[in-house]
């Protein structure tokens, strides 16, 4: 018969695989659900690109080219349509890579769950294998402290799984820190453009917008996997960024106070968002910090009773 030692070595490398089986199908499950989002998301996002290229194709040529050019505001026109169809452009790239790491992230879950399809089947067999060594040697203390085992085992999972999520929460907050901080310094451009900053003012601002999109899709990464982590751990959530609006032509052909005020509330209106998202992930993965402690507390009680058992 296989010694006791032996199996509780391979009880726990079971477990641990079969542990990590569950934790993929979690991550499956919620990965399909973020491509179904962004897939629609994506959907939309390319319809209006197509109306924004359109646009800019009836303004390059046809009759509304000739009513526009009659009435001298063409060109001012067809600058304003090829900046919004470029934002929309670049609104779809960042939505289609996303997208592309997705659907990765959803092909590495299923390869490694194929890897482990037999790992709920072992640890089963391997349990009931212990279950009838414990019975029949008779130590009336062996039930409690195999109890004790798999409540350790099931801790030791919880904690990870807990710790995972803390830490993507920690990378989603640095992320979120960065977009704030680009969205932060444009907005002291637009300030100073509200004031008379002028071609200066204008091109710092942009630079910052741009600056703040890129790591506004980093940050959407972030969240990501923090909402699958979060799901694994029993918290449906799905994170979403505001757009950033990055295009040129209300400061090139409508540079007034008018619309620099419009464009400063812009800037403010998705600081404040991304604010609200930043302090959502704040509090939540402080909630995962307490969940380790608790765990952490409930392993050291099992293991107090565990030696407890063993000394008598």
């Amino acid at each position: 018969m296989t010694s006791s030692p032996d199996l509780d070595e391979r009880l726990r490398e079971a477990a641990a695989r079969a542990h990590r089986a569950g934790h993929l199908r979690r991550l499956r499950e919620a990965t399909a659900d973020q491509i179904r989002q962004a897939r629609d998301t994506l959907a939309q996002l390319e319809q209006r690109l197509a109306e924004e290229e359109h646009d800019v194709s009836r303004l390059e040529g046809g009759l509304s080219a000739a009513l526009a050019r009659l009435l001298g505001h063409r060109e001012e026109r067809l600058a304003r349509e090829r900046a919004e169809a470029a934002a929309a452009a670049r609104r779809v790239e960042g939505h289609r890579a996303r997208l592309a790491q997705l659907e990765a992230d959803a092909r590495a879950a299923e390869a490694e769950l194929a890897e482990l399809a037999s790992a709920p089947e072992e640890y089963a067999r391997l349990l009931a294998e212990k279950e009838r060594l414990l019975i029949g040697g008779g130590d009336a203390r062996a039930r409690e402290l195999a109890d004790i085992d798999a409540a350790l085992r099931r801790v030791a999972a919880d904690t990870r799984e807990h710790t995972e999520a803390r830490h993507a929460g920690r990378a989603a907050q640095d992320a979120l820190g960065d977009v704030l901080r680009h969205l932060t310094s444009a907005r002291r451009a637009s300030t100073w453009d509200l004031f008379g900053g002028g071609l200066i003012a204008d091109g710092i601002e942009h630079d910052r917008l741009r600056t703040a999109d890129q790591a506004a899709w980093h940050a959407q990464r972030a969240l990501d996997v923090f909402s699958r982590e979060l799901a694994d751990v029993g918290l449906a959530v799905r994170p979403r960024l505001p757009e950033v609006d990055t295009r040129w032509f209300v400061d090139t052909f409508f540079d007034n106070v008018i619309t620099d005020a419009i464009k400063h509330q812009r800037i403010e209106s998705t600081r404040a968002e991304v604010e609200r998202t930043a302090r959502w992930v704040h509090d939540t993965s402080t909630l995962m910090n307490d969940r380790c402690a608790q765990l952490l507390a409930e392993r050291e009680r099992l293991l107090a009773r565990r030696e407890r058992l063993l000394r008598d």
